[in-house]
């Protein structure tokens, strides 16, 4: 069987010709979320191959990693590349991208991944909430039915990550004995990682190749991605990204039930600054 056989969904699924492109071409915002995630997504092989090494020796996880996770990555990548090629045909999508890669290659290393394997995993957790809550926003914040139909399958795709990183997690944590407190710093540590390099790299990337004359201008793209995030962050389903950011934690139930609301209402400001 193929590795596209295998997958939940094919971009060939995805009729792009029912696209109501008069509905989001005008959408600015819109357009610079979803190539900025299409460039991220793209780079996904790279990640895919620190990651592996990083488990070298677990063939049970490597080989999900390599056949079924790296796989569904990249098919995000070419599914958000297609449709921002759709609407957005004016826009050099591989220019865009060779200039994302040269910068984001030099910054994905295995020296960003977790010395410790369990750790790393609880980290894994903290990225498929991301992406899981990135998808789930951008599906609220748009009514173009095709997208809404793409970006519903990719939030599927990163919720079933999560909870396969985190099935892994807990093996690690009975193998390796860390405390809470190294979990919750691992945890801090990627998503202030989240908040400060990938989306704001692509993002840039992307600005570049649209206003080339602004190039090197801070204000003008802090404009223009503050208020593209500004969009996101509005539409961030927040008790969902708390509940999945705390389960590595592994809290009491009295405690957990006690801190997913005061922390739902700062979780936008943690993964969108």
């Amino acid at each position: 069987m193929s590795q596209a056989a295998d997958l939940p969904w094919t971009l060939e699924s995805i009729d792009l010709d029912r696209i109501e492109v008069a509905c989001v071409r005008h959408d600015e915002d819109l357009f610079f979320l979803l190539c900025s995630a299409s460039f991220v997504e793209s780079g996904s092989d790279l990640y895919a191959s620190n990651l592996i090494d990083h488990f070298a020796g677990d063939e049970e996880l490597g080989g999900w990693l390599r056949q079924h996770w790296e796989q569904e990555e990249l098919q995000h990548g070419r599914a958000l590349a297609a449709y921002v090629r759709k609407v957005w045909p004016e826009f050099d999508w591989d220019k865009g991208f060779a200039t994302f890669w040269n910068e984001y290659g030099a910054v994905c290393t295995a020296e960003q991944l977790e010395s410790c394997r369990g750790l790393e995993l609880a980290a894994r957790c903290v990225v498929e909430t991301g992406t899981a809550s990135l998808y789930r926003a951008l599906n609220d914040i748009t009514d173009e039915p095709v997208l809404k139909q793409l970006t519903n399958h990719i939030k599927s795709d990163e919720v079933r990550h999560f909870k396969y990183f985190y099935q892994h997690y807990r093996r690690y944590r009975e193998r390796e004995g860390f405390g809470r407190y190294q979990v919750f710093r691992a945890l801090l540590r990627r998503v202030n990682e989240i908040k400060s390099e990938d989306s704001d790299i692509a993002l840039r990337h992307v600005f570049n190749q649209c206003y080339p004359q602004h190039q090197g201008n801070e204000a003008e793209f802090r404009r223009i991605s503050d208020r593209a995030q500004g969009r996101l962050r509005r539409n961030i389903p927040a008790a969902m990204t708390v509940k999945m950011l705390l389960k590595p934690l592994d809290l009491p139930p009295r405690l957990q039930n006690a801190l997913e609301k005061p922390l739902a209402k700062i979780t936008e400001k943690l993964f969108l600054h």
